[in-house]
């Protein structure tokens, strides 16, 4: 169990896994013992977009991946929207495309980086103009578009099925 959190937000007292009764039973959370406060250390929700642009299958570089990974448009949630509307904003941000259709895919865990990713298809239509985020896009046939095994990989192959193309993953590269 491990997490970032390290000093109470509250009273900057260093916080402690401390196991106690639950709804649910006994839970071992990071807890201040000067104050009480206890780091719950929830998942975060995460917006994902199959974007369908001119027939084809929009996926995009970002800046701050290594090599030449190309993955779905995706963002973080703002307070006080929803996940429709934030999924709409984020593709318009990074794409300067407009979603004219949006339909939900499903809900998949991403426990590696602590997140549930909630990811839609979107027919989106525009002229392409990429945010600083993003260095590069490509345009897939959906029969050519390869999949990843992980939850945005997973949400692309979902789509694709109900399109009748059985998706084709590729294996991450090992690492050293």
């Amino acid at each position: 169990m491990s997490s970032n959190f390290k000093f109470c937000p509250q009273c900057a007292t260093p916080l402690e896994f401390i196991a106690q009764m639950e709804d649910g039973g006994e839970k071992e959370r990071l807890r201040c013992v000067a104050c009480g406060y206890t780091h719950w250390n929830n998942p975060t929700p995460v917006l994902a977009a199959v974007v369908e642009y001119q027939g084809k299958i929009l996926l995009a570089q970002n800046a701050a991946w290594p090599g030449k990974m190309f993955a779905l448009i995706t963002g973080f949630m703002e307070a006080g929207e929803t996940p429709r509307g934030g999924i709409e904003r984020e593709i318009k941000e990074e794409t300067n495309l407009e979603a004219t259709e949006l339909n939900l895919i499903g809900v998949y865990d991403f426990q590696r980086m602590n997140q549930v990713i909630i990811a839609y298809h979107a027919v989106c239509h525009g002229k392409v103009k990429l945010s600083p985020e993003l260095v590069d896009y490509r345009l897939y046939a959906f029969d050519e578009v390869k999949c990843w095994p992980s939850s945005t990989g997973f949400a692309l192959a979902d789509w694709l099925r109900t399109r009748g193309h059985e998706p084709e993953f590729v294996e991450w590269p090992k690492r050293v």
